[in-house]
């Protein structure tokens, strides 16, 4: 837990309490986990002698939530506990499709529709009781749709609108497609935040023969819209960036859009070298795989893809193809999103765990502290590469 001096000075804007939607489960545990060991820890004694903040230090910051459905496919929220005066952080994961609905006899996957509508019936169901609401929707919600080009719904925009007229006060979300779209609630707090530090250490901790500098390390973009992204990667690693740009076929339109011809590179030789491929995503993951295999046929000696977020909407089997045929070394990805169970069994996965961050973020949020305090300075990924560069130091590094 990073500068913890300041939250031992500090007072909790309320008692601390965590809802973990079914979709965020998983992540919720490990969040909770992390915070009872946090609060257990820490040395504020005006906190925990002051009966005000009775409830400081729990060994459970979870809400007892139910969200169940009619047989109509209809739900409701239903909160087991008092939440009156809590400073309340609501968690969900829009993207996880493994949960199922029974609706007239048939089996339905929650779309990321329906984890938007079972938020907003918690938000509801609070009815104004929390002393303070905070989503943290780590992918966000229609985030791909946040700009509006000819007769298009701005639906970004909008769900952000809805949810600040319902009465939450932050909304906190990991490497937003556009983060721009915060303007459409410009009162509202409204945090975004990158995985650079977690991505460095766990690619870094994935093997020991990697060389971090100019020489044999390259930072590459796979389109124009991650570039900002890369050139800030590729600069706290002190090396150099490369770009793909898609080439597109405007004469035709496949599925809604125009499709792409192929990958053209801008950048320098990359014989030889290790790659990182970094973007905000992976989704049928076509286009990543084909930057890949084009690496590789430019003679790059290893290709790591670093996505925050891994959706895997058409399976493993191509990333099982591409992996055999050696067009890529590793996929690094966090655990924002539902990742399948059955990536952890392939040898080309690394998980990026966020759930010490985010109970990091809560636990300074809920003190009303800086968030700079958590975050992952320059200094602090070079020390991490420096030890890293020198191996005898490497025993005494821990990750």
């Amino acid at each position: 837990m990073p500068n913890l001096h300041e939250l031992e000075n500090a007072m909790p804007v309320a008692p601390l309490k965590i809802i973990a939607l079914p979709s965020a489960e998983k992540m919720g545990r490990r969040i909770n986990d992390y915070m009872v060991e946090f609060r257990k820890s820490i040395h504020n004694d005006k906190v925990k002698n002051d009966p005000a903040f009775h409830g400081y230090i729990e060994s459970n910051y979870l809400v007892d939530v139910d969200v169940p459905r009619f047989g109509s496919g209809e739900a409701k929220a239903q909160i087991s506990e008092t939440i009156r005066g809590k400073d309340l952080f609501i968690l969900t994961d829009v993207c996880n499709h493994s949960i199922t609905y029974n609706m007239n006899g048939y089996t339905n996957h929650m779309s990321p529709d329906d984890h938007y509508q079972d938020l907003k019936r918690v938000i509801a169901a609070c009815n104004g009781k929390a002393r303070r609401i905070n989503v943290i929707m780590p992918f966000l919600y229609e985030g791909r749709q946040h700009r509006r080009s000819g007769r298009e719904s701005l639906d970004c925009a909008y769900a952000l609108e809805e949810l600040r007229d319902m009465g939450i006060d932050n909304f906190i979300t990991f490497d937003a497609h556009d983060p721009r779209v915060q303007n459409s609630t410009p009162l509202n707090g409204f945090d975004n935040f990158t995985t650079p530090y977690q991505f460095i250490k766990s690619l870094l901790n994935s093997g020991d023969d990697m060389i971090v500098d100019k020489d044999h390390l390259l930072v590459i973009s796979p389109d124009e819209g991650a570039l900002d992204r890369a050139i800030y990667f590729a600069s706290v690693l002190g090396v150099d960036t490369g770009m793909f740009y898609k080439r597109r076929d405007y004469s035709t339109i496949v599925n809604g859009k125009n499709p792409i011809v192929a990958h053209e590179f801008l950048g320098d030789n990359i014989e030889g070298k290790d790659i990182i491929i970094i973007d905000d995503m992976i989704s049928s993951g076509g286009s990543m795989l084909d930057t890949a295999k084009q690496l590789k046929a430019m003679k790059a000696r290893r290709v790591y893809i670093c996505c925050t977020f891994g959706l895997f909407t058409d399976g493993l089997k191509n990333f099982d193809a591409a992996y055999e045929h050696g067009d890529f070394d590793k996929v690094i990805t966090t655990n924002l999103t539902y990742l399948p169970p059955e990536i952890y069994t392939r040898p080309y996965f690394v998980e990026a765990d966020m759930s010490k961050f985010i109970a990091s973020l809560i636990d300074f949020m809920n003190h009303d502290a800086s968030l700079s305090n958590v975050m992952a300075t320059t200094e602090k990924i070079h020390g991490i590469v420096e030890a890293y560069n020198n191996r005898t130091e490497m025993s005494e590094f821990h990750f």
